[in-house]
């Protein structure tokens, strides 16, 4: 509100208030978006560090390999399901052959989640090197704690490739675990040159 007698600024100076006024709120926009793009770039670089790379088996090297163990059992007669996992315990194949039983889908993941598992901290390659350890155990009263998923049972046997683990296949079904490893590494030495 103007009052009578006061002087009225001109248009001029109105004007260069206004660019002023303008002027100040670029400058804080900038500023501000300066700012917010540098916590962008260094959050993004905060997380790109925290990233971890894996290996894991190409689905068809996967499926081959399933393919390999249940054949491998075949020719010596023993009907078997053979899963792999990656190193998280996760299914990346599952053949069950014919007549396998149907409790074996179930036990080859265990061998194998198992294998994934159990075997790395101690840089065993089976779960028959796991069961043989615990068997070196003394006797406890203590009861184990029943993990899931997780079973002692031969026929486990982890996926190395590059002096590294990448996972694990399970194989049962045949007579006894030893014979379900034995179909595990004929077949993971089938395809061992193609795991580079």
């Amino acid at each position: 509100m103007i009052r009578a007698g006061a002087a009225r600024p001109c248009a001029l100076e109105m004007s260069g208030r206004k660019l002023d006024r303008e002027a100040r709120m670029s400058r804080s926009l900038a500023a501000g978006a300066a700012f917010a793009f540098t916590l962008v770039g260094a959050a993004t670089g905060a997380w790109a560090q925290g990233l971890v790379t894996t290996q894991k088996l190409s689905a068809p090297l996967a499926n081959e390999l399933v393919g390999e163990s249940v054949a491998a059992c075949a020719q010596k007669g023993y009907t078997v399901t053979a899963v792999v996992v990656d190193l998280d315990g996760v299914r990346q194949a599952l053949l069950r052959g014919n007549g396998a039983p149907i409790h074996t889908l179930d036990n080859a993941f265990y061998k194998a989640y198992s294998a994934a598992s159990l075997t790395l901290a101690r840089k065993e390659d089976s779960t028959k090197a796991v069961a043989d350890r615990m068997a070196k155990n003394p006797a406890t009263t203590v009861p184990q704690t029943p993990l899931p998923n997780v079973t002692y049972a031969v026929g486990g046997v982890t996926i190395m490739a590059g002096g590294k683990a990448i996972g694990a296949i399970g194989v049962s079904g045949a007579p006894g675990g030893q014979f379900d490893e034995e179909c595990a590494r004929a077949a993971i030495a089938k395809i061992q040159e193609r795991m580079k």
